[in-house]
């Protein structure tokens, strides 16, 4: 089992930068492929970015060269890096840690970021 709680979230006016964080509690943290995901009203959830266990990372084409996914396991963290932010950045950011092959699914609560123009 494996609980997030995200952090990080404000609001900062375009072309700003936030940093997104998730602490995560449980055993095994290492062993999860972790990812962002974000839902703007009327949307459906998106994927922001993603890192396997092995450091392989992902990102969705809105926000390439723009984030950054990171990760700590000592710490059992991970980092959304937002950089040149948008007002369609808008949302509500959530953190996810997940394994195919047990079949293990975890999601945080969300943390909201809102851009102005």
């Amino acid at each position: 089992q494996v609980q997030l709680v995200e952090s990080g979230g404000g609001f900062v006016q375009s072309e700003g930068s936030l940093r997104l964080s998730c602490t995560a509690s449980g055993n095994n943290f290492g062993i999860y492929s972790i990812a962002w995901y974000r839902q703007a009203p009327g949307n459906q959830r998106e994927l922001v970015a993603k890192i396997t266990s092995g450091g392989h990372t992902n990102y969705g084409d809105s926000v390439a060269g723009r984030f950054t996914i990171s990760r700590d396991n000592a710490k059992k963290m991970m980092y959304l890096q937002m950089n040149s932010l948008k007002p369609e950045d808008t949302a509500v950011y959530y953190c996810n840690a997940y394994h195919l092959g047990l079949r293990r699914d975890y999601w945080g609560q969300g943390t909201q970021v809102t851009v102005s123009s």
